[in-house]
């Protein structure tokens, strides 16, 4: 068996905040891998760190102590103009709060993220057209500006955003909280192959049917990890794999 392409590595990763003049550490002394061309999933309840995780992950923020290397280089000491870069090139993003600029049509919207990484114009515009039919929303609405869409348009107009640089690895912060069934299908679908075609994917989600998505699920509790679940690549219709993580769950006390 050929071994896996580490793409992030942490080490003794921790993170803490100040609230009211005391310490409160989310993440505690983490160590994980997160490899290449994986659709790998973190989960745990509510408080547990996920989406501070995700973030320090991702250089969105920046840890209190220990170490993050993407694909072997240190990326912890970082200035925050040379993180920028970084994620400009390598990373998209998809949040729980959406974050479209409200002045800006959709389509600009996702221009503007294209053409910080020097891409032309008429190309991003053919390029996000594709992205735009892929996840259901129709030209007519990419002119269109974000308080004229509902949550779920907006959200995944969103991930088109995340995905117009054709970044090595996709952070989703809950992508499909506000969606209805088919725009949770049409996320989850689109995020299926990007891995499929070798991105990387990490998502943070409390959804059982987006985590069938995963290959690999990770269990957070109090800012550090106490179990994974290694389930290969979704095939639609498994309900054996279904079966698999819910008991996985069970186990973690979820």
């Amino acid at each position: 068996m050929t071994e896996k392409e580490i793409i992030i590595k942490t080490e003794k990763l921790s993170k803490s905040f100040s609230t009211g003049g005391k310490q409160q550490h989310i993440i505690k002394n983490l160590d994980m891998e997160i490899y290449k061309g994986d659709f790998t999933v973190i989960m745990g309840s509510s408080g547990a760190g996920k989406s501070t995780l995700l973030y320090t992950l991702s250089g969105m923020d920046k840890p209190s102590l220990g170490k993050i290397t993407y694909c072997g280089t240190d990326i912890t000491g970082m200035s925050d103009d040379k993180l920028a870069v970084f994620r400009r090139k390598h990373c998209g993003f998809v949040f729980q709060q959406i974050h479209l600029v409200d002045s800006m049509s959709i389509m600009d919207n996702v221009i503007s993220t294209g053409m910080l990484t020097g891409q032309k114009q008429k190309a991003l515009s053919e390029k996000a057209m594709k992205l735009f039919d892929r996840i259901g929303i129709s030209e007519e609405l990419t002119k269109k500006f974000p308080a004229q869409l509902s949550g779920g348009e907006a959200q995944r107009c969103a991930v088109v955003r995340a995905l117009i640089n054709d970044p090595d690895i996709v952070f989703a912060d809950e992508p499909t909280g506000a969606l209805n069934s088919a725009g949770v299908r049409a996320v989850l679908d689109v995020l299926t192959d990007i891995n499929n075609s070798g991105q990387s994917v990490v998502m943070v989600t409390h959804d059982i049917k987006s985590a069938r998505r995963a290959n690999r699920i990770i269990y957070l509790q109090d800012g550090g990890i106490i179990g994974e679940c290694n389930i290969g690549k979704y095939v639609s219709g498994d309900k054996e794999r279904h079966e698999k993580i819910r008991r996985f769950l069970e186990d973690m006390g979820w």
